[in-house]
């Protein structure tokens, strides 16, 4: 069947499902579990099933927010980029989006530099560091053509493509400043949790991923996936409806906060993983406090089809290792 066409099907069978449930385009949708999972599992069906076993792993690490005071938003984005590297996910496999680049910045007392703390242990912004898309061309249009691969091929060269397949699993991690359903691009456009959803249902169809781990650090965050639809999401995000999110703390010398709390404390978790760790995800949904974070993270495990207590951490923030062995056919 015509891919195209696969996907307007399957945004159809989710608007019919809604209409079902008296529900009109663009409204809170009122979907019981049953019938969520009906058509969840209508789709693992066709897909043939899902297991837990997946081949490579991707990541797509955006901050969208620019000017100095946003520093922190760079700093989260990096801070993420520098755990996933050093648990084995490689440049090639990781797609890094900067609306700003804050260690050029004039106000910078440390110029090149960029940290997540005020003891300024750790550098963020090394000499090994791939920015894939910076500046304005982080744009809600460029960021849902990298996930669809929907970009200009002649122009756009592979290390800046989305290479995912029906084997990956993609970690997705988005900071910035936001509100009920929607992330500020730039400060000058929006993209919606009705365009990730939508994007992630294009993904799916063009079985562009296995596993997708969405993360989001912004006011109101938990909003921006609750419009989610597909197979295969574990989605979680700082903040409930009506909170805002918070910086963790302020560096004096560079004048501004460096990093937000709930990065900070996942990032925390996040230390004391290895490649090859037995921790897994409820472990780390386990260690949100709300008294430190200062918000009420939420966790949307409706999507995804597997016991949380089974899935390792590295199945998202790792890499696959790949060994191959081969057998001599000349063997008695």
């Amino acid at each position: 069947m015509n891919e195209l066409l696969r996907i307007l099907l399957l945004a159809l069978a989710a608007c019919l499902v809604l209409a079902s449930k008296g529900v009109k385009a663009h409204e809170e949708p009122v979907l019981d579990n049953e019938t969520l999972q009906r058509f969840l599992s209508d789709q693992l069906e066709a897909r043939g099933g899902a297991t837990g076993k997946h081949a490579n792993n991707w990541a797509v690490l955006v901050s969208t927010s620019r000017f100095w005071f946003n520093y922190r938003h760079l700093a989260n984005a990096l801070s993420m980029y520098r755990t996933v590297k050093r648990l084995g996910i490689p440049d090639s496999q990781i797609i890094l989006m900067l609306a700003d680049d804050v260690a050029c910045n004039p106000r910078n007392a440390f110029p090149g530099t960029v940290y997540n703390n005020a003891d300024r242990a750790l550098d963020l912004y090394s000499n090994n560091i791939e920015v894939d898309y910076r500046g304005y061309e982080v744009t809600v249009d460029t960021f849902l053509r990298v996930l669809t691969d929907k970009v200009d091929r002649r122009t756009t060269p592979r290390s800046k493509r989305l290479l995912t397949d029906e084997n990956s699993n993609i970690f997705i991690y988005l900071t910035g400043h936001g509100g009920n359903e929607f992330l500020k691009f730039q400060d000058a456009e929006e993209v919606s949790a009705f365009d990730i959803a939508d994007a992630f249902a294009q993904m799916w169809e063009t079985k562009r991923y296995h596993g997708i781990l969405f993360m989001i650090d912004t006011c109101q965050a938990n909003t921006m996936y609750s419009k989610f639809y597909s197979p295969n999401i574990l989605a979680v995000g700082s903040s409930e409806l009506d909170e805002s999110s918070y910086s963790h703390h302020a560096d004096s010398d560079v004048g501004v906060a460096v990093i937000d709390r709930f990065t900070y404390y996942n990032l925390e978790f996040l230390e004391k993983v290895d490649k090859g760790s037995e921790l897994t995800m409820k472990d780390l949904f386990d260690s949100y406090d709300p008294v430190k974070i200062h918000s009420h993270a939420g966790v949307r495990t409706d999507l995804y089809n597997r016991n949380l207590s089974e899935v390792p951490i590295t199945d998202f923030f790792g890499n696959v290792q790949v060994v191959e062995i081969d057998e001599d056919d000349d063997e008695e």
